[in-house]
């Protein structure tokens, strides 16, 4: 590769890689090759370059025989330039159908977890795919489509984790450049050959949309759009950084406790929408969902917003971010019958104990809130140790007339979470005899008359 226009592409190629850290000759990193000319350059280039490359190769079977003409072009380049090939076929289709996913993110999927596993198997550094300017600029176009916040503006990044992205500073046209320079023996001279993925060239998904339809009408516009679009991209890629540091200050100034947030201070800034989508960023959350949040923040408390991940609640002045855990929630279902004295487990984190004591002329009722002294004579074995459920009324110990347990909780200030996890105490006949860690219930106290004190002891297991 001794002509000019070789020698300018690897130029560029390599000063990129330099200003952005992407690579050591010292490591090793795998080329996801497809066999078109993007990939192909990007293999050829890293070689030329005196990286130490491996190339892998997704056969998804979707486009027939020629998903088979690129598996044997890409097998032949490599064997012919002394490249390590790795390849793998994929059932897409079915893949897409059980999952009940489009075939593009279903072709990602299997893509990037494949790459993956061969990372680490090889001892690879990094995964090397071949976006360049051009994907950049359509990349923003469809995030601007889908009404992206300003992240969705800054585009790719050349480095996601172990995805490097080395062709992002040349254009489309400098690939084919390079390529039309190379003297390949296979193909008489005439630049190194590719193939071409003919489901590209049809204008159906976004992407094809956007490369074949939208910009062209954007460049008759303005034949400097490509540039712009990067241009615009780098400087929201900075504005990104600035203001995702006024953010997290925002909301570490508003942090009460572990998911627990001060509405109040949230609501400070300027832009509290702006500071709950960074806040339930990555937790599933839909823009929708947000903004109902943002909206009903101000006045109705107890209200509930759930992902598939994560679940959000407003208690007071308290915004309150949970994990759903499926083990907790399992539990929720769940009861225990004690059929007499002894230690129960009821959960992994909890368990009971229940004993049966004399009570002594010098007898005096514990006032630790995780256990609970009550007359023997009015507690009926099996009890039975569940969760409190909606409608449940008890007699708090000290009053005389009954309340609803969620009333009850809410006078203590407790939010929907605690709620959910509250547990319960029933003697034989259904009637709660102790509120978990709150309150026993004053038809079962230990009176003056109590001749056997029945304890019911609840240890959190760390």
């Amino acid at each position: 590769m001794e002509n000019k226009a070789a020698k300018q592409f690897l130029h560029k190629l390599s000063g990129f890689i330099e200003s952005h850290e992407l690579l050591s000759v010292h490591d090793k990193y795998l080329v996801a090759l497809s066999g078109g000319a993007d990939s192909v350059a990007l293999l050829l280039a890293l070689c030329e370059l005196g990286y130490q490359v491996e190339a892998a190769h997704c056969n998804f079977n979707l486009r027939g025989e020629e998903s088979l003409r690129d598996e044997h072009f890409c097998l032949g380049l490599c064997a012919a330039k002394n490249i390590p090939f790795h390849r793998i076929h994929f059932d897409t289709r079915a893949y897409a159908s059980l999952h009940h996913v489009s075939m593009e993110m279903a072709a990602r999927e299997l893509r990037y977890r494949y790459f993956e596993q061969l990372r680490n198997d090889l001892g690879a550094s990094g995964v090397c795919v071949a976006h360049h300017q051009d994907d950049q600029v359509e990349t923003v176009i469809m995030h601007m489509l889908r009404g992206t916040g300003i992240k969705g503006l800054t585009g790719m990044h050349p480095r996601n984790g172990f995805i490097l992205r080395p062709l992002l500073g040349v254009s489309r046209a400098e690939i084919v450049q390079f390529l039309g320079s190379i003297n390949d023996v296979q193909s008489g001279g005439r630049g190194q050959r590719f193939v071409t993925d003919s489901s590209n060239l049809v204008a159906d998904v976004m992407r094809n949309k956007v490369r074949l339809e939208v910009l062209p009408m954007l460049r008759t516009l303005n034949p400097s759009v490509d540039a712009a679009i990067v241009s615009m991209a780098e400087y929201m890629d900075g504005a990104s950084k600035v203001l995702d540091e006024t953010v997290q200050n925002a909301i570490a100034q508003s942090r009460r406790g572990n998911g627990v947030y001060s509405l109040q201070l949230l609501r400070r800034g300027s832009s509290p929408e702006l500071l709950l989508f960074s806040l339930l960023s990555g937790k599933g959350f839909t823009p929708a969902q947000v903004k109902q949040i943002a909206a009903l923040s101000n006045d109705r408390s107890g209200r509930m917003w759930k992902s598939k991940t994560h679940c959000v609640t407003v208690n007071r002045d308290e915004l309150i971010i949970k994990e759903l855990d499926s083990n907790n929630l399992a539990h929720c279902s769940r009861s225990l019958r004690i059929p007499e004295e002894g230690t129960y487990v009821f959960s992994p984190a909890v368990r009971f104990r229940v004993a049966m004591v004399e009570r002594g002329c010098d007898f005096s009722v514990s006032k630790q809130p995780n256990m609970a002294m009550l007359d023997a004579a009015s507690v009926q074995f099996p009890l039975t140790i569940r969760h409190a459920a909606t409608g449940d009324r008890f007699v708090p110990f000290g009053m005389t007339g009954s309340k609803l347990i969620s009333d009850f909780l809410t006078d203590r200030k407790k939010s929907i979470f605690e709620k959910q996890k509250q547990l319960v105490v029933t003697s034989a006949n259904g009637s709660i005899v102790w509120l978990v860690g709150e309150r026993t219930d004053n038809r079962f106290k230990v009176s003056p008359d109590t001749k056997k004190v029945l304890i019911i002891e609840c240890e959190t297991i760390q």
